[in-house]
C-alpha cells in the first residue's frame, strides 16, 4: 500500500499549478535564464517533479526521466511562453521590435529571424465594444433551412454565405453574397486552421 500521490496526480499538479507559477511574467525576467546557474536551478525544480511522477531512483539522469514522460526542459518552456507573449503583444501593436533591442526586448528580433511563420498575420485582435450596432445578425438553425426546402429562408436584409476549408495546398476562405451577387475566395496560408478560416470569412463578410 502506498500513501503518496498517484503519478498522474503529481504530473497534473506540476503541469497546471507549479510550472505556470514558475513561468509567470517570464517575458520580463527570461534573459536571466540564459546563465548556467539559472538553467541548473530550473532543471533541479523539474527533476523533483520527474522523480515524483516516475518514482525513479535519485541517480537517474534528468534528461532520461524527462524523455520518459515527454516533458520538455523547463528552460525551453520558459522560452516558449516568452515567445507566445511577445508575439501577441507585437501583433496587437503594443510592442515594436524596431526600437533598440536590448535585454528582454531582444526576443522580438529572435522571433522575426527564426521562421517565416512568425511573419504571417495572426488572429489576435483587440477587444472592441459596439453598444449601438446598426445591423442585426440572424443565425438560422437547421430546422429553418429544412422548412425552406433547399432555398434560403426569406429574411429582411442581405444574405451572405461564409466557408473555410483546408486542402493539401493550404487553407482557403470564401464569402458569397447571394443578394448582391458578390463573392470573395482566397488563400490564407499553409498554417491556418479551418476554424481560423471560418472566422476570417465572417470578418471579411462584415
Amino acid at each position: 500500500m502506498t500513501w503518496s500521490l498517484r503519478p498522474r496526480v503529481v504530473h497534473w499538479l506540476y503541469i497546471t499549478i507549479v510550472r505556470p507559477s514558475i513561468t509567470f511574467a517570464s517575458l520580463i525576467w527570461w534573459p536571466g535564464c540564459q546563465t548556467a546557474s539559472a538553467k541548473w536551478k530550473l532543471s533541479r525544480i523539474q527533476r523533483l517533479a520527474c522523480l515524483g511522477v516516475t518514482g525513479a531512483m535519485h541517480t537517474t539522469p534528468t534528461n532520461a526521466v524527462e524523455a520518459f514522460i515527454c516533458l520538455p526542459s523547463l528552460e525551453l518552456v520558459v522560452q516558449s511562453e516568452v515567445r507566445s507573449a511577445a508575439l501577441q503583444l507585437w501583433s496587437l501593436g503594443c510592442w515594436s521590435y524596431l526600437h533598440p533591442i536590448r535585454g528582454h526586448s531582444s526576443i522580438l528580433m529572435r522571433i522575426q529571424q527564426s521562421d517565416t511563420i512568425f511573419n504571417m498575420g495572426v488572429d489576435v485582435m483587440r477587444p472592441a465594444f459596439n453598444l449601438e450596432p446598426q445591423y442585426r445578425v440572424i443565425m438560422l438553425t437547421r430546422e429553418d433551412w429544412t422548412k425552406a426546402t433547399g432555398n434560403p429562408p426569406a429574411v429582411k436584409g442581405l444574405v451572405w454565405f461564409t466557408d473555410g476549408s483546408r486542402m493539401r495546398e493550404g487553407t482557403r476562405t470564401g464569402v458569397y453574397g447571394q443578394s448582391v451577387g458578390r463573392s470573395l475566395s482566397f488563400s490564407i496560408g499553409r498554417y491556418a486552421t479551418v476554424f481560423q478560416a471560418e472566422i476570417f470569412a465572417v470578418l471579411a463578410c462584415v
